[in-house]
């Protein structure tokens, strides 16, 4: 499903235009970006949790030359399913 998909499924489901669904998930992602970018969890009930992790440097091997190379730390967004979505996809 991509996004075009997503959006016409949330204006059937919820009984929205498809501009306002439109507006609806990206108010969504935008607050879920703002808030995993200040360092907070999301949580949502049932369906999962997303966070920021953070993963140290280490030392990598560059395919094509076979050379070390160093892979710098870096945060990233993890997302844990919650019950309810994992007992859904089973």
């Amino acid at each position: 499903m991509n996004k075009a998909e997503l959006i016409n499924a949330i204006a059937a489901e919820a009984g929205l235009s498809k501009v306002d669904a439109k507006k609806a998930l990206d108010a969504t992602v935008k607050a879920i970006t703002g808030a995993l970018a200040a360092g907070d969890k999301v949580s949502l009930i049932g369906f999962g949790t997303f966070s920021v992790a953070e993963r140290s440097a280490r030392q990598g091997i560059n395919p094509k030359t076979k050379q070390p190379i160093k892979i710098p730390a870096k945060k990233v967004a993890k997302f844990k399913a919650g019950s309810e979505l994992a007992a859904a996809v089973n």
